[in-house]
């Protein structure tokens, strides 16, 4: 799974970034500070089985602190867009080329208002989030258009005068953007395009069709980020009125407390609605003034948001679900005697062997059944797994 942070330039994106992995990529207050995408680490939190099963665990490739399993997904941060981009200014070829890799995309906009369009920096509650979030979804779609109408005349050639094929060929001509026919499918009846020849579609008629399409490929949330300033309090009310889902966020705060939890001054996981200092912390009076600050803003919004965010992308927008695949349905443990070892982020209509064909192709070819550990009972290859279970896998060829 891969989540890219879109946005216009100079919004925050790569202190988000760096918030939600920890990564430092360089930051500062101009367009385009970054050039090239960065790809990194975050993860996201839920509640580990180990408590229900009374055991102490020990993953393998993801983590396990007081009870919440933080499970790694692939981040990318993108370069800023600047109005025009579809037509390649600014960075935008690049920046939107990059954005067909991802599953889901946070978009971060300056709920502070004080950046332009093109990304300088204004006064705070000069800018208009609500501007740069119609701009950035419309170069998206303008440049997913010009993407497909580029084939588009090819596509209707090879339609052969069949359109019942038609979402076959689009899917070929899209084949490079993680776009299923399903919602390719979907796309088409939405907006009444699945009977209409594809060499008749009018222009309107392909934006439509991309607007559908980029709601259901390419999901998207706002973090709504500079929300500590006093300007952001009224454009949170306006971003109410969006269809888009909304979530404020304080980048900063998050960085600066995964920092002092890394350097031993304070007590925190990401998520958490509070924050302990370490008494033995040795404080400046500003690193103190500056925690004050960050307690404030996570009474005011429950948290810094960051975390809300990578999590709600994953379990909401995308629908997935945590399963823990083992080896000894009675010890949890793999082969080696590691407890609850993995975390598999799965959608939510994966099969008991699907599941199996994602740890080793072998032990899906070899598929017998699986065991539900909790209820002890044998399942099928078509059982649709649900969130937390924890799956023991037989197999004719290997096992696990």
């Amino acid at each position: 799974m891969l989540i890219g942070i879109i946005g216009k330039s100079n919004v925050g994106k790569s202190t988000f970034f760096n918030a939600a992995t920890s990564q430092g990529v360089q930051t500062a207050n101009f367009p385009f500070t970054t050039i090239e995408p960065n790809i990194g680490i975050g993860y996201v939190r839920t509640k580990c089985v180990c408590r229900e099963f009374q055991v102490r665990d020990n993953p393998l490739h993801s983590m396990c602190i007081d009870g919440s399993r933080f499970i790694p997904i692939r981040m990318l941060d993108i370069a800023g867009l600047v109005p025009g981009a579809h037509n390649g200014r600014g960075l935008g070829n690049q920046f939107l080329d990059t954005a067909r890799e991802a599953d889901a995309l946070v978009h971060v906009v300056d709920v502070a208002g004080s950046t332009d369009l093109e990304g300088h920096a204004v006064g705070p509650g000069t800018g208009d989030p609500m501007k740069d979030i119609e701009f950035v979804l419309e170069e998206f779609d303008l440049w997913l258009a010009t993407t497909l109408k580029k084939n588009i005349e090819k596509a209707s050639r090879d339609l052969h005068g069949a359109p019942d094929k038609i979402s076959k060929v689009l899917s070929r001509q899209l084949s490079g953007l993680s776009v299923k026919e399903s919602q390719i499918v979907t796309s088409l009846n939405q907006t009444g395009l699945g009977d209409k020849k594809l060499s008749s579609w009018s222009p309107s008629d392909l934006l439509s069709f991309c607007q559908t399409l980029r709601k259901l490929a390419k999901p998207m949330l706002v973090a709504a980020n500079k929300a500590d300033f006093i300007t952001a309090e009224p454009n949170l009310v306006r971003l109410k009125s969006l269809e888009t889902e909304v979530i404020p966020c304080i980048s900063e705060a998050e960085v600066m407390l995964k920092l002092g939890s890394k350097n031993g001054m304070l007590r925190y996981l990401p998520g958490d609605s509070s924050f302990d200092i370490n008494p033995k912390a040795l404080l400046r009076e500003d690193q103190k003034k500056a925690l004050a600050k960050v307690r404030a803003v996570i009474i005011k919004y429950g948290s810094t948001g960051v975390q809300q965010i990578l999590n709600r992308v994953c379990f909401g927008l995308l629908g997935m679900i945590v399963v823990y695949p083992v080896e000894d349905e009675n010890r949890l443990t793999d082969k080696n005697g590691n407890v609850l070892p993995d975390a598999y982020l799965l959608s939510k209509d994966t099969t008991a062997k699907e599941l199996a064909e994602k740890v080793h192709e072998q032990l899906g070819k070899g598929f017998l059944y699986a065991i539900d550990v909790r209820s002890k009972q044998r399942v099928g290859a078509e059982y649709k797994l649900r969130d937390g279970d924890v799956i023991k896998i037989v197999s004719a060829t290997s096992r696990r």
